[in-house]
């Protein structure tokens, strides 16, 4: 069932990226915190859904617990935003993305995992085609960048945004995995084989949540802000699919983390998909041969997890 959980992560972690885009504003210098606050509030609604619905016994040191994960992901998230304002959605996600290949790695030294022959066929083609889609957009001679929408600048520091998202994301998807590789051995409290995810996947939640109450102070009462609605539309149906996709992916990592990993970070080719529908730009030949390579290298996985049931 990993692959599945890892599918469904990826496309709506894709999905979300979208509105991510498209609620990002490059003339509110708190665009990224309102974006995070918006994430932090959904993910406290499905945490406290969770915890009612299902039962679990939740032991709140686990906050505690599970914080360098949940720290890793909140900042490098809150980077990704920021990035956001300055750069197309297609050159920022397929480099965000590529944290996939520095986890697989990880996982590969630190934590012993071994791939097969058709999982690791499947791990280089996702990986070589993100690293691929970088390269393709960063050579491309006919992107237009318009000197007048900063949406789309290309400033160093925008540049660096994504790439310290990828370096920040992929610590927090190797302590991920380390977290959810062994119930017995996890530094998580009070779980049994059936409670890791949920309650891994709650404390990050409860976190976000905290962050989100912490940041709407700041805004509100600190700098002044007012919390339009303006942008609040696409930020919440960011928020859903954002909350969405984490909830199948703590499922998808205790799984097989080597492989799983790498796979979700393809959710930039979803990404670049929907940008080209919804913020009318264009797929170049090039990019299509790399993103039916990553479609291929999914469908190896698919068959490789199938095989080995």
């Amino acid at each position: 069932m990993w692959f599945v959980y890892a599918l469904i992560t990826t496309c709506a972690w894709g999905a979300a990226d979208l509105f991510y885009k498209k609620g990002a504003d490059e003339t509110d210098k708190y665009s990224h915190l309102k974006t995070s606050m918006m994430v932090g509030f959904v993910m406290g609604l499905h945490a406290v859904f969770t915890l009612i619905t299902t039962g679990i016994s939740y032991n709140p040191m686990n906050l505690l617990a599970y914080l360098p994960v949940s720290l890793m992901y909140i900042l490098s998230m809150t980077i990704g935003y920021f990035g956001l304002r300055y750069l197309a959605l297609s050159i920022s996600s397929p480099i965000q993305n590529s944290s996939g290949a520095l986890t697989c790695i990880l996982c590969l030294i630190f934590l012993g995992k071994t791939l097969d022959l058709l999982s690791s066929i499947g791990v280089v083609l996702i990986c070589a085609g993100v690293l691929a889609l970088d390269l393709i957009e960063r050579a491309s001679d006919n992107r237009i960048v318009l000197a007048e929408d900063k949406k789309y600048s290309r400033s160093v520091t925008a540049i660096l945004m994504p790439i310290a998202y990828c370096v920040v994301d992929a610590l927090g998807t190797f302590f991920d995995a380390y977290y959810l590789d062994d119930f017995s051995a996890t530094p998580l409290i009070g779980v049994t084989e059936e409670t890791l995810e949920n309650v891994a996947n709650m404390s990050y939640e409860f976190t976000f949540l905290i962050t989100a109450i912490l940041i709407f102070i700041f805004l509100k009462f600190i700098r002044k802000q007012k919390i339009g609605m303006k942008l609040q539309g696409s930020r919440g149906l960011a928020a859903v699919c954002e909350t969405a996709g984490q909830a199948t992916y703590v499922f998808a990592m205790s799984g097989n983390s080597a492989v799983a990993a790498p796979m979700i970070a393809s959710y930039c080719i979803v990404s670049l998909i929907l940008s080209r529908i919804f913020l009318k730009e264009t797929l170049t030949k090039k990019q299509w041969i790399v993103i039916s390579a990553v479609i291929i290298g999914i469908a190896l996985m698919g068959i490789s997890e199938g095989l080995s049931e």
